[in-house]
């Protein structure tokens, strides 16, 4: 297993026939790093689930190189959804629909829907692209982490969380830091109107104006089972704790302008949300390596993104 830096085309060829033989290959999206396998294959997508650690009733997320792969995954799929594919896709957006025979109970944890994207990263978009020359169909990928785990937003950061677990045959392409940092809104479109069961970089506001429709949110009520609605979740190490007064020897995450505490270990010093959410799992990962026991995180306000970190922020805590 190895880490391939800044993968040439013919390496990402290697890569996708890798997936087609039922190997794992880690690569960037613009959220976070994606564990992937070949999204038809059960023996390697119980690898994944084995290197994460992962419960098997845990839906996967399927990524598709674009719009017009939509209906070999999904059927009965509502015009809104079509809409969001066309406005949002390649980007930040996981949308839920009802499951075509293709995509199967290992994928779906049993349900009768699956998740489905396309990723606004190039080495991705190309490793999508190749694999569908070959045959493949679709990538199944949740973040390169361990069950439970902050996600990865580089390649060194996967490798830390899933070196010891990947094989020989396995490999990370590495496309540098990712750019948003948080992963997808995930969007249950198998109603008659979206529903955001995890907030992300695709906010409310956004959604309503392409639609035309109202959303629902339902963070936390779990009515569809999909990736990240754990209470606990996106956790480090160390202790996370939110707006409390940081003592000396805590780590320290909050807006620039908010002064560090005397004696407080400064981990990230965000300019505003979009920053905040790009920096956010590294600060964590900062903390762990430094050793320290608690984190203590001044959440930024308003709409927006901000929600979707105040969601990450609340999981984090509640790990400890």
């Amino acid at each position: 297993m190895e880490i391939i830096n800044n993968p040439t085309h013919d390496e990402i060829k290697k890569a996708a026939k890798a997936l087609k033989d039922g190997h794992l290959v880690a690569f960037p999206t613009e959220t976070v790093y994606g564990l992937g396998a070949d999204a038809t294959d059960e023996k390697a997508i119980s690898r994944i689930y084995s290197v994460k650690g992962r419960p098997t009733d845990h839906p996967l997320i399927v990524h598709i190189s674009s719009i017009n792969q939509l209906d070999k995954w999904a059927i009965d799929i509502p015009d809104y959804a079509i809409k969001l594919a066309q406005e949002f896709w390649p980007g930040p957006m996981t949308l839920i629909l009802k499951r075509s025979d293709l995509a199967k109970d290992f994928i779906t944890g049993g349900q009768e829907n699956v998740g489905l994207r396309v990723p606004d990263q190039s080495v991705a978009l190309a490793l999508l692209s190749e694999f569908e020359k070959i045959g493949g169909l679709g990538i199944a990928a949740p973040s390169a982490n361990r069950f439970g785990a902050v996600s990865p937003t580089t390649a060194d950061a996967v490798m830390e969380e899933l070196g010891i677990f990947l094989h020989t045959e396995d490999s990370i392409l590495n496309g540098g830091q990712c750019v948003v940092g948080i992963e997808s809104t995930i969007l249950d479109c198998t109603t008659n109107f979206p529903t955001i069961l995890r907030p992300g970089a695709v906010t409310s506001e956004m959604i309503e104006k392409t639609t035309g429709i109202k959303t629902s949110s339902d963070f936390n009520k779990n009515r569809i089972r999909s990736s990240g609605l754990l209470e606990s979740h996106y956790s480090p190490k160390a202790k996370v704790v939110i707006g409390a007064t940081a003592e000396p020897g805590d780590g320290f995450i909050a807006l620039a302008n908010i002064p560090t505490p005397k004696g407080v270990i400064r981990l990230a010093s965000p300019e505003n949300s979009e920053e905040f959410a790009n920096v956010f799992y590294r600060a964590l990962r900062r903390g762990d390596q430094t050793g320290l026991k608690q984190i203590i995180v001044i959440q930024p306000s308003g709409e927006g993104l901000a929600i979707a970190i105040k969601d990450r922020l609340t999981k984090a805590a509640a790990g400890k």
